[in-house]
């Protein structure tokens, strides 16, 4: 599983920055912009309010969870957030399989 794991977090950066560095390059850092093209539409904003709520249940699952397992590092899939959660939470089971791999549970 830990393969596979990393090879959702390469996909889960490439496709969302693959979207948003050509923006990035065209616009700028013009966040008025980003969040007024971000909400243009009801389509666009259900998806983004998808984004939103996926990104806390990740957040919750991995504090919650680490808390649970005494996982160290927790804030390397917290900071993933950034990019978004198709990042963080594969990023985080992969440091969950090889956290109970080493602690034999």
């Amino acid at each position: 599983m830990q393969i596979i794991y990393l090879l959702l977090c390469i996909a889960g950066t490439a496709l969302p920055l693959s979207q948003f560095v050509p923006w990035l390059s065209a616009q700028g850092l013009n966040v008025p912009l980003l969040l007024q093209q971000a909400t243009s539409g009801h389509i666009a904003a259900f998806a983004w309010a998808d984004v939103f709520v996926s990104g806390v249940v990740v957040a919750v699952f991995v504090i919650v969870e680490s808390r649970r397992l005494a996982m160290r590092r927790v804030w390397l899939p917290l900071s993933c957030l950034m990019v978004g959660p198709s990042l963080a939470l594969p990023l985080f089971l992969f440091l969950r399989e090889r956290h109970l791999a080493v602690s034999g549970s």
